[in-house]
């Protein structure tokens, strides 16, 4: 395949410019999972700095399951009307609904989880772990992951992606600012079941 082939390949599938795919490709040595590596933490590195821009704009957005017993409506930001007509914005946010029905997430982010909640699961991990005598040491260390999993498998954006397991919610949207090229964040959400 020529390297204008490959560049066109890449760039389609995560809508990178010319210059920025090319620079990844000589980078890589022409191969194209590291390239494609190479944009993606590019990616990363500029949504990380687009994060604390304001994002006052954006869309709600709704998704019923075709079995209509089971929606979502999610509230997404973006910093200028522009990209919230954007099909691309709006598609992240119809996805992102449909990923609150199926995956039914409670909380944003795995901080907002209240201590309260935590406070009850600990009190049930900490006896299931005494009935297996573990030492003092090692239980603080299973309490500190399984505090950490509880919190993920519970927040939206530390999920996994329904569409894609093998990226959270939280990659998806970074990969969407770096394309898009605004901030966006998810500013609530609402899941009904019947």
């Amino acid at each position: 395949m020529s390297n204008l082939e490959q560049i066109k390949k890449i760039r389609e599938m995560l809508g990178s410019g010319i210059v920025e795919t090319k620079k990844a490709l000589d980078e890589a040595g022409g191969d194209e999972e590291k390239a494609i590596e190479i944009i993606r933490k590019r990616g990363q590195l500029k949504a990380a700095k687009k994060s604390d821009r304001e994002a006052g704009e954006g869309v709600v957005v709704s998704y019923i399951h075709p079995n209509n017993k089971l929606g979502a409506i999610v509230k997404l930001y973006c910093e200028s009307d522009f990209v919230a007509r954007n099909t691309e914005f709006l598609e992240l946010a119809k996805d992102i609904a449909m990923h609150i029905c199926a995956m039914n997430p409670q909380y944003v982010k795995p901080e907002d989880v209240p201590v309260a909640t935590l406070e009850k699961e600990k009190e049930i991990w900490q006896e299931q772990l005494k009935a297996e005598n573990k030492p003092a040491e090692i239980m603080a260390k299973i309490l500190e992951g399984k505090e950490k999993k509880f919190r993920e498998e519970l927040a939206l954006l530390t999920q996994s992606y329904v569409k894609n397991p093998d990226q959270t919610v939280e990659a998806l949207i970074t990969e969407k600012i770096a394309k898009i090229g605004e901030n966006i964040r998810v500013g609530g959400f609402t899941r009904m079941e019947l």
